[in-house]
């Protein structure tokens, strides 16, 4: 399968500690790969440097053909390459729905040319029945009108996600999705990836809890000390003596 996102020679450091020491890997279209390793092995960095909140020092992202190092983050999510967080950013004060609609592509604004062309009505409604639909398949529609403050841990994955989707993207780098959730909403949640990916979204997935990884990311890919340790299925990381070492000092993946 070709690459839908490429990432080459990546560095960046912080206050003179390199987070990031010449990263170099691929993530195919139509695949949910994972970037796994243990605490201060460079994804989170990773993350932040392909999806343009900070700048690299060095290398190169090359996205669906384009060069995007050091682009700005809502181009990127122009792009077609959208992320979500670890800890949930959605507004708490506002509604699911709201917190939807503030993710919407290509919106006109309130200039006078989309007024008098009715293109920021037609934008609108296009906005929300997108939401709507986004609402329905991550069985959110009951909470739409709630605060997002008011949702569980899960739902606020959940919130996430459909947030990313907004976006229409092609592909959405995922940070721990089901970090605090529980094992039945845990489920659902990669389930909804599946589908998604079979629609045609291709994923890269930060997550420590191991199972879900085992059952739902191919290939696998494992970082330490800031640089692209091995790459392959579940189970050949999880067999490899350098991630056993590097990982979990020396202790197999349970």
């Amino acid at each position: 399968m070709a690459a839908i996102l490429t990432v080459s020679g990546l560095t960046r450091s912080f206050y003179g500690v390199q987070a990031l020491r010449g990263v170099d890997f691929t993530v195919s279209a139509g695949t949910i790969t994972a970037l796994i390793g243990p605490n201060g092995a460079g994804k989170t960095t990773a993350f932040q440097c392909i999806s343009g909140v900070v700048p690299p020092d060095g290398g190169h992202v090359v996205f669906d053909g384009q060069d995007i190092t050091g682009w700005r983050p809502d181009l990127i999510t122009q792009a077609g390459l959208t992320r979500t967080f670890q800890i949930a950013r959605g507004i708490s004060r506002l509604s699911v729905l709201d917190n939807l609609l503030l993710y919407a592509r290509a919106q006109p604004g309130e200039g006078l040319f989309a007024a008098l062309s009715g293109r920021g009505r037609d934008a609108e409604e296009a906005a929300r029945l997108r939401a709507l639909a986004i609402a329905r398949r991550l069985n959110l529609t009951r909470v739409l009108s709630q605060p997002a403050s008011d949702l569980s841990g899960g739902q606020k994955k959940l919130l996430e996600i459909g947030r990313a989707l907004m976006a229409k993207p092609r592909m959405i780098l995922l940070d721990e999705p089901i970090a605090g959730v529980n094992p039945t909403l845990a489920d659902e949640i990669a389930e909804h990836l599946r589908t998604l990916c079979r629609e045609g979204v291709t994923f890269l997935v930060i997550e420590h809890h191991m199972d879900l990884i085992a059952r739902l990311c191919d290939p696998v890919i494992v970082m330490a000390e800031g640089r692209r340790l091995t790459e392959g299925s579940f189970a050949e990381v999880a067999g490899n003596p350098l991630v056993q070492e590097a990982y979990l000092g020396r202790r197999r993946f349970a």
